[in-house]
C-alpha cells in the first residue's frame, strides 16, 4: 500500500539550492578550463604536459588520503560538530605534512622510475598542496555538510581566477611544466583562504582519543577506498609514461581530461550534496532507495549525450579545437569516454554506499578494481598504445565493478532491473545519437563541419528520444520542500 514520506523539514529546499549553486559553479569552471586548456594546449609542449602528468599522479594520489577519510564523518555525523572538529583538525593537518615530506624525499626515486627525471622539482613543489588541503579539510567539510555551494562556488571562481592568471603568465614565460605546478598550488590556497572566511566557527586543532577511535575506524576504510580510487585513475598514467614515454603520456593526459568533462560538469554538482543528502534520509528504506535512482536518472539525462557527442565526434574535436599535433589524444578519448560515463554513476553509488556506513564494502570493490585493472593496462599498453590502455579501463569497469557495485546494493532493494528502468530512455537515446553523429561522420568530410552539424543533429536526436521524461524532471527540480514527498511503491 502507499504510504507518504515526508523529507526532513527544509531539507528539500537546501539540497535543491545546492545543487543549482553546484551546477553553476561546475559549469563556469568546466567551460573556464576548455577555454583556458585550449590556451595552453597551445603555449605548452605534448612532453611538458606529460612531465605535469607525472607529478600529478604523486599528488592524486597521496591527496586521496591526506586527510584519512576523517572529514567524511564530519559530514555525515549526528553528532555535534564541536565534538568532533577538533580531533578531525589535528589528525587531517598531522596527516597532510607528513604525507607532504614522504613525497617531497620520494620524489627523486618515483620521477627516475617514470623515466621522467625533470618531474622531481615538480613533484616536490605540489606536495605542498597537501598541507593546504590538511588545514581546509574541516571548512570544506562544514560547508558541505551545511549544503553551502554559494559559499563553494566563491571559493571556487576566486580560486580559478588567480591560478589561471598564473598558469597563463608562467606558460608565456617559457616555464612549461612548472607553470601548472605553481597555478595548482595558488588555486589550492586561495580556495582555503575563501573556504575559512566563510566558516563562522573556528575549530583549533585538539584531540580526544575516543573520538579519534571512532573517526578513524570509519575514516581509514574510506581513505583506503580513496586510495584506490586514485590508484585505479591514475595507475594508467604511470604505465603510460613508464611504457610508452613522456609524448603519448602527455596525449593521453588531454584525453583523459577530455573524458573526465561529463564527470565534472554533471556528477561534481550532484556529489556536493548527494552524501549529506544521503546520510539524512538513510533511517527511512524506501526513500533512501528512491532517492538514489532519481538522481541516477537525472544524472543519466545529462551524461548520456554529452559523453556519446565526445566519443562519436572525438577526432574532429581535437583537431578542430586542440590542432592537429594532438590528433593521437582522439584515439584514446573514444574509449575513455565509456570510463567517464559509468564513472558519473559509480561515484553516485560511492556516496550512497558512504552515507550507509558501508565504508569496508568500498574498500573491497576498489581493491579488486584495482587488482583486476593493472595487469590489463600493461597488456593494452604493449598491444595498442594509448588506445589500448583506454580499451582496458573500460573494459575492467564494465565488466567488474559495475556488477561488484550492483551485488552491494541489493540489501537496500536497489535491483539491476529497477537501476536499468531508471536509466532505459537516456540510454536508448546515446544509440540514436551515436547512429546519427556516424552518419554525418560517413557524409561530411571536414572536420568543423562533422563537428557542428554532427554534435546538432545528434543532439535533436536525443532530445526526441527523452522528451516524454520532460514533465518528471521539470516536477523534481520544481518541488518545494514543503509539500510531502508521496510516493507508491512502484515508482522510480
Amino acid at each position: 500500500m502507499a504510504r507518504p514520506v515526508t523529507a526532513p523539514a527544509g531539507l528539500e529546499r537546501r539540497v535543491t539550492s545546492a545543487i543549482r549553486w553546484s551546477a553553476v559553479n561546475s559549469l563556469v569552471q568546466r567551460l573556464s578550463q576548455v577555454g583556458v586548456g585550449i590556451l595552453l594546449a597551445r603555449l605548452i609542449a605534448p612532453e611538458q604536459f606529460g612531465v605535469f602528468a607525472v607529478a600529478l599522479v604523486v599528488l592524486n594520489i597521496v591527496m586521496s588520503v591526506s586527510e584519512m577519510g576523517v572529514s567524511v564523518a564530519l559530514v555525515r555525523t549526528e553528532k555535534p560538530v564541536s565534538e568532533l572538529a577538533p580531533t578531525v583538525t589535528t589528525l587531517s593537518i598531522a596527516s597532510g605534512c607528513v604525507l607532504a615530506a614522504l613525497c617531497i624525499l620520494g620524489a627523486p626515486w618515483f620521477a627516475s622510475a617514470m623515466d621522467t627525471p625533470q618531474a622531481t622539482g615538480v613533484i616536490q613543489l605540489m606536495s605542498l598542496s597537501l598541507v593546504i588541503a590538511g588545514a581546509s579539510a574541516v571548512p570544506g567539510a562544514l560547508l558541505q555538510r551545511e549544503f553551502r555551494q554559494d559559499h563553494k562556488f566563491v571559493a571556487d571562481t576566486s580560486a580559478f581566477v588567480v591560478g589561471t592568471a598564473i598558469v597563463v603568465v608562467l606558460a608565456l614565460m617559457g616555464f612549461g611544466a612548472w607553470s601548472l605546478a605553481w597555478s595548482r598550488i595558488a588555486t589550492n590556497l586561495v580556495a582555503a583562504v575563501v573556504m575559512f572566511a566563510y566558516t563562522p566557527k573556528r575549530y583549533r586543532p585538539g584531540f580526544d582519543v575516543v573520538q579519534a577511535r571512532g573517526l578513524l575506524s570509519f575514516g581509514l576504510p574510506l581513505a583506503g577506498s580513496s586510495l584506490l580510487v586514485f590508484g585505479v585513475m591514475n595507475v594508467d598514467y604511470i604505465i603510460v609514461g613508464s611504457v610508452l614515454g613522456t609524448v603519448p603520456l602527455g596525449f593521453y593526459l588531454l584525453a583523459f581530461n577530455l573524458a573526465n568533462w561529463p564527470v565534472g560538469a554533471f556528477s561534481q554538482p550532484v556529489r556536493s550534496v548527494s552524501l549529506a543528502a544521503f546520510s539524512q534520509v538513510r533511517d527511512d528504506p524506501e526513500l533512501f532507495a528512491r532517492t538514489f535512482a532519481r538522481a541516477l536518472r537525472l544524472l543519466a539525462l545529462v551524461t548520456v549525450p554529452a559523453c556519446v557527442l565526445l566519443a562519436a565526434l572525438a577526432d574532429p574535436l581535437v583537431r578542430t579545437v586542440y590542432g592537429e599535433r594532438w590528433a593521437p589524444a582522439a584515439q584514446a578519448l573514444a574509449l575513455l569516454v565509456l570510463l567517464g560515463a559509468l564513472r558519473v554513476a559509480l561515484e553516485l553509488g560511492y556516496d550512497y554506499l558512504a552515507s550507509a556506513g558501508r565504508s569496508g564494502a568500498i574498500l573491497v570493490i576498489h581493491l579488486v578494481w584495482l587488482g583486476v585493472l593493472v595487469p590489463l593496462l600493461a597488456v593494452g599498453a604493449h598491444f595498442g598504445g594509448i588506445q589500448g590502455v583506454a580499451a582496458a579501463q573500460s573494459v575492467v569497469v564494465l565488466l567488474v565493478v559495475v556488477p561488484a557495485y550492483l551485488v552491494t546494493f541489493r540489501p537496500y532493494g536497489l535491483r539491476a532491473r529497477v537501476l536499468g528502468a531508471a536509466v532505459a530512455r537516456p540510454v536508448l537515446g546515446g544509440v540514436v545519437m551515436v547512429a546519427v553523429a556516424l552518419g554525418v561522420q560517413w557524409v561530411i568530410q571536414d572536420a568543423l563541419w562533422r563537428l557542428l552539424v554532427g554534435g546538432a543533429l545528434a543532439s535533436l536526436a536525443y532530445a526526441a528520444v527523452v522528451f516524454p521524461l520532460r514533465h518528471e524532471v521539470l516536477g523534481l527540480l520544481r518541488r518545494q520542500s514543503a509539500k510531502p514527498i508521496n510516493q507508491t511503491e512502484g515508482s522510480a
